[in-house]
């Protein structure tokens, strides 16, 4: 028989109107903290009678709360010897230049052989090491999306380097192939992101319930049935990118995921190309950049030689 896919609870009336993130942590207190759960709550992994709500919702009698089942906590993550292109380092942080197909963090399914694997054998210690499944990392790739990606390697650069994330003063560049031709030289989608709800692992927009998402591009070159783009997320929600520009009608070549597959690649044509930040103890500000991968390089060759 296959296991559930979620937890249910049924509220009580002696529970009823206690917050959501209250009567979850007693519920699942032998599981998982009230902060983990909190996150998973605005992250959309937990419906009360199949709606999203916030950590602060006032539970009702008899209401039915599903929490998506959540991977037990990788403890002890071993170091292994995988090459890493590293671009830039210093005592408080690291930049390293990631390729399509490596996972970022360990995490059901692939619990080795990841990017985290790689950085706890490069450097032994990363910050925020309390959490046994992403120390160190401030934000994240997708495993097929490829370029720069910044690592803590203490607490004081992962908090100071998570602040400027939130502030969105990070300057981040990124380089898409996408379907279609563009029409506006440059432009931004505003629309509102979230999970969907049956299936959890894929975004949407949801202008109801969906959380702020700005996505800014400008167009770098066209082609006859695609467009080179340039772009600038503001804010770094999940699969952000590739959900507004399918919803725009112009998914990113190659994402099976939001759109078609296209022969010529074997993943999404999308590339962290530049990042900019203020190194956390100096306040210098760092700019390095990374050009278009192999395979994004073969693709450019092929539209261009289709035009």
């Amino acid at each position: 028989m296959a296991k559930k896919r979620f937890t249910e609870f049924v509220v009580e009336a002696m529970e009823a109107e206690q917050r959501l993130d209250v009567f979850l942590t007693q519920r699942m207190s032998d599981r998982h903290s009230r902060a983990h759960l909190q996150k998973m709550i605005k992250n959309g992994g937990v419906l009360v009678n199949g709606n999203q709500r916030t950590p602060h919702y006032a539970v009702k009698e008899g209401e039915k709360i599903r929490v998506e089942k959540l991977n037990a906590p990788v403890e002890d993550l071993p170091a292994e010897a995988i090459p890493l292109d590293i671009v830039y380092e210093d005592e408080d942080c690291l930049v390293v230049n990631k390729p399509a197909g490596m996972v970022v963090h360990p995490a059901h399914g692939n619990p080795n052989h990841t990017l985290v694997n790689a950085l706890l054998f490069h450097v032994q210690t990363l910050g925020n090491a309390e959490d046994k499944v992403r120390p160190g990392l401030v934000h994240r790739l997708d495993k097929n999306t490829s370029g720069l990606l910044v690592v803590a390697k203490n607490d004081y650069a992962h908090a100071k380097l998570a602040l400027q994330f939130k502030e969105h003063t990070i300057d981040r560049v990124y380089h898409a192939f996408v379907r279609g031709v563009v029409q506006h030289d440059e432009g931004v989608c505003e629309e509102p992101v979230g999970r969907a709800f049956l299936n959890r692992k894929k975004v949407v927009v949801r202008p109801s319930g969906g959380k702020t998402a700005t996505t800014f591009f400008r167009v770098l070159k066209r082609f006859k049935n695609a467009t080179f783009v340039e772009i600038r997320p503001q804010t770094g929600r999940t699969h952000q990118i590739r959900v507004h520009f399918s919803h725009m009608g112009h998914p990113v070549l190659g994402d099976t995921f939001y759109g078609i597959p296209f022969p010529p690649i074997q993943r999404q044509a999308l590339h962290a190309a530049s990042l900019g930040f203020e190194q956390p103890r100096t306040k210098k500000w760092i700019a390095l950049t990374s050009g278009l991968p192999e395979d994004m390089q073969g693709l450019l060759r092929f539209l261009e030689s289709h035009a």
